[in-house]
């Protein structure tokens, strides 16, 4: 290959291609400080060749044929575009439109959700009163499915969490109460915190996290594999297909959880009394008769029903938003538990004040 090289020209002669690729781009940088390359001696020019002579942009071609212009047009048009220089990050700083921007931003969210959440509510509370005029709509399989599922699986769990709780307060009581002497009072410690908070709030969370989050991810998994717009065309209701069952079945169940944690609670509670304390099981019992009524259980287990509404309307609500990917469904599990598990302790804390209002 012969050229010719000035001081702001380069002339190219004989083939440019893959063959003297090589020895074009060894001339193309030896004359880095032309700014035109003439290509009217050029006898054949591939795409390797237009691709070297594209890589000096510096450089203006010239003299092209009708063919290796149409040639240089293609693949200058499949280069890849150069990098956009990108800003340096500023310094993170809080304006004061910042902040406002954040604030209204999660207002909305909340209030969207809340409005999400009450229509949803309300859609299952139709769906529940139609179901009430004609019960043969329920579908007992799934309930029983549910109730098991729900309740059955989760005694152990229940059951062990009460204890531990228990053993804890008797415990911890037995160390206060003994600096004034008043170690039988442990026994009303226990009950009270058990039997009227600590049982059905500590069953809630733990049913919050282990049904809430079932719930989400099976109705998600049926969301993202198209199966609730399959019952639609159907002509079937997911509400009262996917939705009613789990409800009624964590209403029906989430009480009976409660009085097991409560029984296992009483049951770690005297066992640590006996050991620390040395209050026998006859006098634990003698003491539990004398100063805890039926009425402390009772208005822990009152409870129940409204905890279960609640964790399984969130954990089905949150099934049915999810979208149509794996991200989504891990999103809404994730979020279903934490909002489950708010609302419970948000609502026992009402109860409390209303039940100390009206002195119960």
């Amino acid at each position: 290959m012969a050229d010719a090289v000035s001081s702001s020209s380069l002339a190219l002669s004989g083939p440019v291609t893959l063959d003297t690729l090589d020895e074009v781009r060894a001339l193309l940088d030896q004359a880095a400080s032309a700014t035109r390359v003439d290509l009217s001696a050029v006898t054949a020019l591939d795409t390797a060749g237009a691709w070297a002579l594209l890589g000096h942009r510096g450089m203006r071609i010239e003299a092209a044929g009708p063919v290796q212009a149409l040639l240089l047009r293609t693949v200058e048009a499949a280069l890849p575009l150069p990098p956009a220089r990108t800003a340096r990050p500023r310094k993170a700083r809080y304006w004061v439109g910042d902040v406002l921007a954040a604030v209204g931003a999660a207002v909305a969210g909340f209030l969207t959700t809340s409005a999400q959440g009450l229509g949803f509510t309300g859609l299952v509370m139709t769906r529940l009163a139609t179901t009430l005029v004609r019960p043969r709509r329920l579908r007992l399989t799934a309930l029983v499915h549910h109730m098991q599922e729900v309740g059955l699986n989760a005694v152990p769990i229940v059951a062990l969490m009460g204890f531990l709780i228990g053993v804890v307060l008797a415990f911890q009581g037995a160390a206060q109460l003994r600096q004034f002497g008043a170690e039988v009072f442990v026994v009303d410690l226990i009950a009270v915190s058990i039997l009227r908070e600590l049982g059905i709030l500590l069953t809630a969370i733990i049913v919050a996290g282990r049904s809430a989050s079932a719930f989400t991810a099976a109705i998600g998994s049926m969301k993202m594999r198209e199966e609730i717009d399959a019952m639609r065309v159907l002509g079937l209701d997911p509400v009262e297909l996917l939705v009613l069952p789990r409800l009624l079945a964590l209403v029906i169940m989430l009480p009976v959880l409660g009085l097991v944690a409560n029984l296992a609670g009483l049951f770690g509670g005297g066992l640590m009394a006996w050991i620390e304390l040395g209050i026998s099981p006859s006098q634990f019992r003698t003491q539990l008769l004398a100063d805890v009524d039926a009425a402390q259980a009772l208005v822990g287990l009152s409870k129940a029903p409204v905890f279960a509404a609640i964790i399984a309307l969130v954990g089905c609500q949150q099934g049915m938003l999810v979208k149509g990917d794996a991200e989504s469904l891990g999103m809404r599990t994730s979020r279903a538990v934490v909002i489950a598990i708010f609302l419970v302790i948000v609502v026992d804390a009402l109860f409390s004040v209303f039940f100390a209002l009206w002195g119960v």
